[in-house]
């Protein structure tokens, strides 16, 4: 087995670590944030950790390809009035839409495999 160089491995903690503001295509600003290490990806594609401040709605979204994630803090909102808790593994299939609201903040470990298409 050969060792492990600094290219080859990236190591972030999710307490410390610094996140990128996410900017939806249209330069819109929500104060969403994302932490990942993979920077090949489009930001907010592939594994992420997702941060959103309290009191903040995501737009409406349709899904392009799965997504699924986990929330490690917080409360999420979802517009069907589903009220989703820290602990709770999420699965969106492919072509889902919903948004979410986080009315204290919340902390979710995601997976998603492609950038979402905005719906009203």
């Amino acid at each position: 087995m050969r060792d492990i160089t600094e290219a080859d491995r990236k190591i972030a903690n999710i307490r410390t670590a610094r996140y990128q503001p996410f900017t939806y295509p249209d330069g819109t600003a929500l104060g969403d944030e994302v932490l990942q290490l993979d920077s090949e990806a489009p930001l907010g594609t592939g594994f992420h950790v997702y941060r959103m401040p309290a009191g903040m709605t995501t737009r409406g979204h349709r899904h392009n390809g799965h997504e699924q994630f986990l929330i490690l803090e917080g409360e999420l909102h979802e517009s069907d009035g589903k009220v989703l808790k820290a602990g709770d593994l999420v699965f969106y299939r492919d072509g889902s839409e919903h948004n979410s609201y986080t009315p204290t903040g919340c902390l979710l470990a995601v997976h998603i495999v492609g950038p979402e298409f905005a719906v009203d």
